[in-house]
């Protein structure tokens, strides 16, 4: 018989509830027993509405107190060697110290998680002595089946895909580190077996990217190992995102089942069963639902895709499933009252997802024809958006194909550009700048929100932001910081601000999805053609600008930018978003230019995060990234300075993709990361200006002199001094009104010292 799943659920809550338990414990307003109690009840309340809903198989140990793979990492005892640790179960302040860092110790790198838009903690082996300090999953599992009577699944992240997700080691120790670890995954499953568990999830998304063969044998070696330690326990093999790649030696694996994603690999992996077959001896976990889109799925279209899986293995054969977790989506679309019919009845999150999954089950079951009234109205919801007046704009579609059929380029070659800004800016060596935002305060936000309440007229909001424009722009100058930014008080998110002020966009109320720890984020919807209407930026940029003899600079979000990180329609390319994004963001550098803002960024942090996993589809990607940049920047003056910015990715195999993109300079995150990009640049030459992050934004401590002129020194060894600015990692819109000014005290400080030093080789 058929059967529904999930592969896991949003954490945070229909009103963020987690994020708002973490923040209070780590304010110190809840006490650790409370939080523990308060995360409990978000937990079962969490597995209370799957089994409501009637999915049959649940997952369990989905849930974090912060990022699933700094869990496994914990579970193991793998704590970097900065951080004191006497072995056991770590403790709440040793994890969120890992994550967040300490007054003596970094954080640890933080990372995407594969093409996503959720960032894990990558965990450092380097000097660790792996030990199972507890079994996360089997607790998980019996919390479920004691308090609410679910025979859970329990999930966790391969030992593959964890050791590639790793660093602190050399490829050579690769089966070193794979026999260090299989001895902990295997008696978490003879537990898990000897607890009388049935299913376990063990997540290998690895295996949708290039495998190498010496992989694929470490990977028949852990699933051989696996079946023979706990042969009655049924372990379904877990891949999302893509295709898989080496079906036939994956299938082939000692497991019972094979989960492969039906939305984003659908092609290649039908193709896969189709011709080479699938095992009879094996469960197909059929990945049909997207996990990390928000639109209802056409029933009727999946349907006829499980009738046809159907064709290829037995009913007793077959899990309807998510293509991933549903950690990637909103909650419920059930609390979105303020959008359009049209688009809200189109609309599917994570509780909608549950409710396809069993209907598709059932209707499979049971017969369509018994569900052809919800079919019909499914498909009425789906159509009418697609018919839509906003999703059929002639005009920004004919403008769009006039300036996407030409190559996008500045008047100059960036050399001439550069003689020519520096003769306008006449900036010191290794000029400073901050990345765009400043801290947004309890009053900054309570004011925005008064604003959008009514209860401040436009005037009143007005001023106070001016106000705060002179505040900073005071503190920047006394600071000694050369190129000033407005602070971006207006702004609640870099995305939702420009979505907002722009025609295609909508935005939800509650549409809420983690980013990182406890960061939430709630992507603007793009789902018609988007269009320029009038000035986005320009009102605030200009009375900065007139504050200070100093250059300000104009601050955009990319079109790639604003594209992954939007849930995007789904009826036309991502390539044609990014260049309807390009063409209107166009119009709003220009309206800088022509205001008198001579330096304009336009961030684009996203890009690498919007790379295809299959490398063979990568290049046309960063081609037309590539092109929708220059698109948006090509038509300025050539004294303009184009700036841009990146951050939390690995950039070592996209670098010439970046130099491509023509940016007068551009800021790259660097000190989270312990300096690791920088030997990117000593293996290629980059000849254009780049300012790599000198200082981690996202931990509270504040850095010293002494580390940034370190990190400052060893950039100097690979990059030109006459191209290389001074800045933090990203913007500082979370951190505090105090540790901000002396983290950047500290900065201008460890660039004199700078200066001194390098001022002659200059």
């Amino acid at each position: 018989m058929i059967k529904s799943s999930v592969l896991g659920y949003p954490r945070i809550g229909a009103d963020r509830e987690w994020k708002k338990a973490l923040e209070a414990f780590w304010s110190g307003k809840l006490e650790e027993s409370e939080f523990h109690l308060q995360l409990q009840e978000i937990r079962l309340n969490h597995l209370r509405k799957q089994k409501e809903k009637g999915i049959d198989l649940i997952a369990v140990n989905d849930f974090s107190y912060y990022d699933h793979i700094l869990d496994t990492a914990a579970m193991f005892g793998i704590i970097p060697k900065r951080f004191p640790y006497a072995g056991g179960a770590v403790p709440l302040s040793l994890y969120y110290g890992i994550a967040r860092g300490t007054k003596d110790a970094t954080a640890s790198e933080m990372t995407k998680w594969f093409n996503t838009n959720y960032h894990y903690i990558v965990p450092e082996l380097d000097g660790a002595a792996p030990v199972l300090t507890e079994n996360k999953p089997l607790l998980a599992y019996r919390e479920a089946k004691e308090k609410l009577g679910i025979e859970g699944k329990p999930v966790i992240v391969g030992p593959l895909t964890f050791l590639k997700l790793s660093k602190g080691y050399n490829k050579a120790e690769t089966d070193a580190w794979l026999g260090r670890l299989l001895p902990l995954y295997i008696q978490i499953l003879q537990e898990l077996a000897a607890e009388g568990v049935q299913w376990v999830q063990i997540d290998e998304p690895i295996l949708v990217t290039k495998v190498s063969a010496e992989d694929l044998a470490r990977l028949k070696t852990i699933y051989e190992a696996f079946a023979a330690a706990a042969p009655g326990l049924n372990i379904m093999l877990q891949t999302y995102f893509e295709s898989v790649e080496n079906y036939n030696e994956i299938v082939s694996l000692p497991v019972k089942g094979i989960g492969l994603d039906f939305v984003h690999g659908l092609s290649s992996n039908l193709s896969s069963i189709k011709t080479l077959g699938f095992p009879e001896d094996k469960v197909l976990g059929a990945g049909v639902i997207d996990g990390r889109g928000i639109w209802k799925a056409s029933l009727r279209e999946k349907l006829a895709l499980i009738a046809e899986l159907s064709e290829l293995v037995t009913d007793n054969q077959l899990i309807v499933q998510s293509s991933c977790s549903l950690l990637h989506v909103p909650v419920t679309v059930k609390n979105e009252q303020k959008l359009e019919k049209e688009l809200q009845e189109a609309l599917a999150f994570a509780d909608e997802k549950l409710e396809e999954l069993v209907l598709l089950t059932k209707a499979i079951t049971q017969g369509a024809t018994e569900f052809e009234g919800e079919l019909a109205e499914n498909e009425r919801a789906v159509q009418a958006l697609k018919q839509s007046g906003e999703r059929n704009r002639s005009d920004i579609q004919q403008a769009v194909a006039a300036i996407s059929s030409k190559h996008p380029e500045r008047s100059l070659p960036f050399s001439e550009r550069h003689a020519a800004q520096q003769q306008k800016w006449q900036l010191p060596i290794f000029p400073t700048t901050t990345i765009g935002s400043f801290p947004q305060s309890a009053e900054v936000r309570k004011a925005r929100q008064q604003w959008r309440k009514g209860e401040w007229n436009n005037e009143q909001y007005a001023g106070y932001i001016r106000d705060q424009i002179d505040l900073w722009i005071k503190l920047q100058e006394e600071i000694g910081l050369d190129v000033l930014v407005h602070g971006e008080f207006e702004r609640t998110d870099m995305v939702e601000f420009f979505g907002e002020k722009l025609a295609g966009f909508a935005f939800t109320q509650y549409g809420w999805v983690q980013s990182y720890g406890s960061r939430c984020v709630k992507p603007p919807i793009i789902f018609g053609d988007v269009a320029f209407e009038e000035a986005m930026t320009v009102e605030e940029t200009k009375y900065a600008q007139s504050k200070t003899d100093r250059p300000v600079k104009g601050m955009l979000t990319g079109p790639i930018t604003i594209m992954n990180w939007s849930f995007v329609r789904d009826d036309i390319s991502r390539e044609q978003i990014a260049y309807q994004l390009a063409y209107a963001l166009r119009q709003e550098v220009e309206a800088l230019e022509q205001a008198g803002i001579g330096m304009i960024q336009v961030d684009e942090p996203a890009v690498r995060e919007g790379l295809p996993l299959k490398e063979e589809d990568q290049a046309n990607y960063l081609a037309w990234a590539v092109k929708a940049f220059r698109m948006t920047t090509c038509t300025v003056q050539d004294t303009t300075q184009i700036h841009t910015h990146m951050c939390y990715c690995e950039f070592h195999d996209m670098i010439d993709s970046i130099e491509d993109m023509d940016a007068d300079v551009i800021s790259i995150e660097t000190s989270r990361s312990h300096g690791e990009l920088i030997h990117s640049f000593e293996l290629s030459t980059y000849k254009l200006g780049i300012g790599l992050g000198v200082y981690d934004i996202h931990s509270p401590r504040i850095p010293r002199v002494e580390e940034m002129t370190s990190m400052i020194d060893r950039a100097l060894r690979v990059l030109d001094p006459k191209l290389f600015w001074i800045n933090p990692d990203c913007g500082l819109k979370t951190r505090g009104y105090e540790e901000t000014v002396e983290s950047l005290r500290n900065m201008v400080e460890a660039t004199q010292i700078a200066r001194e030093k390098h001022i002659q080789t200059v």
